[in-house]
């Protein structure tokens, strides 16, 4: 039996704050637990946190495609075995957006993610 893909959407915006308020808008009223992966340190001020319907992963910042790769990989990993409903990433640089997305829709991400428009703040 095959599992349906995940929707997964790329949250892009210059600052995080902007960036969380559109995921935390995104998920008002949505069904079944959630999981974001958030681009940077932790903010004490933060807006989305963990709870029984959200999954939150932080990730150092940095280039999430090249340096950040390996990091990026193994937080999907982890986020996805949690078989959230819906997935967020929240992107500090979008310099190298194409190169995510293309990633993502690769082997074995390609099975397991349907990327959904980009969510920009």
């Amino acid at each position: 039996m095959t599992l349906p893909k995940l929707p997964a959407t790329l949250v892009t915006g210059p600052a995080a704050d902007a960036r969380e308020a559109g995921i935390a808008a995104a998920l008002e009223g949505a069904p079944g637990r959630s999981a974001a992966i958030l681009e940077g340190l932790p903010d004490p001020r933060s807006i989305l946190t963990p709870s029984d319907s959200l999954a939150v992963a932080r990730i150092a910042p940095g280039c999430i495609c090249c340096s950040g790769n390996l990091v990026l990989r193994v937080t999907l990993n982890r986020v996805l075995r949690g078989r959230p409903a819906r997935l967020y990433i929240g992107l500090a640089n979008t310099e190298h957006l194409d190169q995510l997305r293309s990633w993502l829709q690769q082997p074995p991400y390609d099975q397991l993610l349907e990327l959904t428009p980009d969510l920009r703040t």
